[in-house]
């Protein structure tokens, strides 16, 4: 049996032991045996350990690879929920048991769960450092629930901001993602953590934007030291399925129709994995009290531009279904990363080009395998 044993909060009833009722809170869970009665583990203290939440994700994975690697224990609490196929997120998670044996937990949970939450502080005290990135993600898929989102987005983020507040007052080292999505339809040739975003146009931003006003609240009351990173656009290896990178790399690949949004000519700041996960540890390692931080790339690529370097990197031409613009989709996105590159030394190495040329390379030797 695994090492990394942790909880389960499954999606299921309750199930029935000898015992009588147990409680999905407090179902025992490890990477080999979903539902296993096992040993409880050494407890780790709150100095020891880094929180990642939703760590069986895309980027939370690759921020919890880079934490194992460099010698750390990690706390992963993620409640694989099935935005997208369940399994990538298990091989996650496989992947970081393999990677940090021992100094790897995995928690499977829901973060807005009290009686979860106070499960796992039996074994992994609340650690003084939190990289939360546990969220409901994407712009359309809000609009059509907005609920869940608020849910997970908003009573998630205050459930963690609350217990670190709490347990280690300005001891505690929060950091958690935000969104680009927050400047709305700006205008503006560069988007400045000084722009007002007072004007979000989908219930996602919106949820963002809501985050960032709550962890200064807590930085306020407790004199935490809180980040809010905007992330921009991040592809790479392990990315999310339902992201416009993998997304067109896998059908074009295939030979299956890509459908384009517009006449090709929005642009995104697209932010290649590796960049991203250096801004994040930069964000954890440099407190400085409250700091919202742009983590983008800083050089927009157009749509079409975009479909092209596919093409290019893939040697198949792309099929392409033209589509009207989709509600609550901004026309153009880029960050101006002067503040994390003087404040954290920030500064991205990945052209959009080599990103591309990185995530083909990888979906050839993993994906199609």
């Amino acid at each position: 049996m695994a090492s990394n044993i942790g909880l389960s909060l499954s999606d299921t009833a309750s199930e029935t032991t000898a015992t009588g009722p147990r409680s999905p809170s407090s179902t025992l869970y490890s990477s080999d045996d979903d539902a296993a009665t096992v040993a409880t583990p050494e407890v780790w203290n709150a100095d020891e350990s880094v929180l990642v939440t939703g760590g069986a994700g895309f980027v939370g994975s690759h921020v919890a690879e880079h934490l194992l690697r460099r010698g750390e224990k990690v706390l992963v609490i993620d409640e694989l929920n099935a935005y997208y196929d369940v399994s990538k997120k298990q091989a996650n998670v496989r992947l970081l048991e393999q990677l940090g044996g021992r100094n790897f937990r995995f928690f499977k949970g829901d973060i807005c769960d009290k009686t979860f939450l106070a499960e796992v502080e039996k074994s992994c005290k609340f650690p003084k450092r939190v990289v939360h990135l546990a969220a409901r993600a994407g712009v359309r898929p809000s609009i059509d629930d907005p609920f869940v989102y608020v849910h997970s987005n908003v009573e998630g983020t205050t459930r963690l901001l609350e217990l670190a507040g709490q347990a280690h007052g300005n001891d505690a080292k929060f950091v958690f993602a935000s969104s680009s999505s927050v400047y709305g339809g700006s205008k503006k040739q560069l988007f400045s953590e000084t722009d007002a975003v007072d004007a979000p146009v989908s219930p996602y931003a919106a949820t963002k934007k809501a985050c960032e006003l709550l962890a200064y609240t807590y930085h306020h009351l407790y004199g935490m030291h809180v980040a809010g990173l905007r992330f921009f656009t991040v592809f790479g290896p392990r990315g999310r399925p339902d992201m416009a990178p993998l997304k067109f790399v896998d059908k074009v690949s295939r030979g299956v129709p890509i459908d384009r949004y517009g006449d090709g000519s929005s642009s995104r700041d697209y932010t290649y994995i590796d960049d991203v996960v250096d801004g994040v540890i930069r964000a954890l390692d440099t407190p400085l009290g409250y700091q919202i931080y742009n983590l983008g790339n800083g050089r927009p690529t157009r749509l079409n531009d975009f479909i092209r370097l596919v093409e290019q990197h893939s040697g198949k031409q792309a099929l392409i279904n033209v589509m009207p613009e989709q509600p609550g989709d901004v026309p153009r996105t880029c960050a101006d990363i002067s503040k994390a590159r003087e404040l954290l030394g920030y500064d991205p190495k990945t052209p959009f080009s080599e990103g591309i040329a990185k995530l083909v390379t990888w979906y050839n030797e993993s994906e199609r395998a």
